[in-house]
């Protein structure tokens, strides 16, 4: 007996005699939090993760020294999901002065947007691109286009080849088709692409067609509005510079039993899709700018840009004689219908505003594009892949982010209530991670006022 309690006594100063397990100072401990598992909408309960040097360390049910961690977040109730990407995002250019250009940059981390794709590329994103992922700035992880590969640009098969091949090498992450150009500069920009490996996103060029362009291999086509000229029958004989407004023009025309057929041709070239839904019904929308330039986010934008906001909406709809009502519903019915059925037939829909244009505040136009795509029929957990898993999927980075799993980083969006219950709740943020720097609800307020009151003196 005196030899069993001996043994006992040892074990137990031994153990006692381990050292505890250190915590790094710069740990973050985020304790009793539901995750949302994008992939299904599932719910895990009362997890514990940590978060170290960027990257999200561990999740498991229990946690020991809570206390020991120098950040501290109790998630109890709340929901956690992965950070969002604005897939359609604009940079400002540098003519911007720098002050501006990061507070754009964090009016997209205030709505949880962790990763923006730049759409309107210049040299300069490439220095800002590398400030951002390495936290040199506050800012969403940044991908960027090359500059405008236009008709005025690229007028010739000549300079596709040496414009496209400068790009690559200079490291824009893709090209941006804009509109204008040739069908057979647009075919040599298609081949060097591919000759040098860069991908090509944007507008569909007229002179190219929607057919072409997905037959082409876009990496994504960016604005839905790209398959209205392809509803039109040939029997028609439009011609396509006719087209209007983003195809507005052709609504009349337009049959809708071709839609299918022009579905299926993007889900077998497997196709990507931002719609840009809230550009179509807020810029050409008939309500009038007065009651858009109510919306709270419009203090964040400077006032001389809301004027020319003002103006600009303006020409279109009430300043625009060929401006119909009932022609704008019909054709925003079939950008519904086309981004229903592009969902349905791949699900290759990426979460994008085409964010700061008229009336679309960074950050907070994402909520004005997740109305529209409820709008046309997707679900809450559709709206959330759009914004996360699938832009892990196009970018290629589904081990860098997307999820809430152990080795991504830490990109994470802290919400008072379930989104896929009501995706309202995505606007109901508690606070941001951004590669596993801490924003909480009172940092991202305060600087939200300090931005209103600098674009109140522009």
């Amino acid at each position: 007996m005196k030899k069993f309690l001996f043994i006992i006594l040892t074990i137990l100063v031994t153990s006692c005699a381990q050292p505890q397990k250190q915590i790094s100072k710069t740990a973050i401990l985020i304790t009793d939090a539901t995750i949302i598992n994008v992939l299904d909408g599932s719910l895990q309960e009362k997890q514990q993760i940590v978060i170290d040097s960027g990257k999200i360390k561990s999740i498991s049910n229990i946690v020991e020294n809570a206390d020991k961690y120098t950040t501290h977040i109790n998630a109890s109730g709340k929901y956690v999901l992965p950070g969002l990407a604005e897939m359609h995002a604009h940079i400002p250019q540098p003519s911007t002065n720098k002050e501006r250009i990061e507070d754009v940059l964090f009016l997209y981390l205030s709505n949880g947007i962790t990763t923006i794709r730049g759409m309107l590329g210049h040299p300069t994103h490439l220095k800002l691109r590398q400030e951002a992922n390495t936290n040199q700035i506050v800012s969403p992880r940044i991908f960027t286009s090359s500059p405008s590969l236009n008709g005025n640009s690229i007028k010739t098969k000549e300079e596709a080849i040496t414009k496209v091949t400068a790009y690559k090498k200079e490291g824009y992450d893709f090209l941006k088709i804009h509109p204008g150009i040739k069908l057979d500069v647009f075919n040599q920009v298609v081949k060097t692409a591919k000759d040098v490996g860069i991908p090509f996103s944007g507008h569909v060029p007229v002179d190219v067609g929607v057919r072409n362009a997905l037959k082409s291999k876009y990496a994504s086509i960016d604005h839905i509005d790209g398959f209205l000229e392809g509803l039109v029958p040939e029997s028609e004989n439009v011609n396509p510079n006719d087209n209007g407004f983003f195809g507005y023009n052709f609504t009349p025309l337009a049959d809708e039993s071709k839609i299918e057929e022009l579905v299926q041709l993007a889900n077998s070239n497997e196709i990507w899709i931002v719609p840009t839904q809230s550009l179509y019904e807020r810029w050409f929308a008939p309500i009038t700018a007065e009651e858009l330039l109510k919306d709270s986010e419009m203090k964040y934008m400077p006032a001389s840009t809301l004027q020319n906001w003002k103006e600009r909406k303006g020409q279109y709809t009430k300043g625009n004689p060929n401006f119909n009502e009932p022609q704008w519903k019909q054709f925003n019915n079939i950008r519904r219908k086309l981004l229903k059925q592009l969902n349905d037939n791949g699900g290759r829909i990426l979460l994008g505003s085409d964010a700061p244009q008229l009336f679309n505040v960074p950050g907070f136009s994402i909520h004005h594009e997740i109305d529209g795509m409820i709008g046309a029929g997707l679900t809450p957990l559709q709206i959330i892949q759009s914004g996360t898993i699938n832009p892990a999927k196009f970018l290629g980075k589904e081990d860098t982010f997307g999820q809430i799993k152990v080795g991504l980083d830490a990109d994470i969006l802290i919400l008072n209530a379930n989104p896929i219950d009501n995706i309202k709740a995505l606007q109901q943020i508690n606070g941001v991670l951004y590669r596993g720097q801490w924003l909480s609800k009172k940092t991202i307020e305060s600087k939200l006022e300090k931005i209103a009151i600098e674009a109140s003196k522009n």
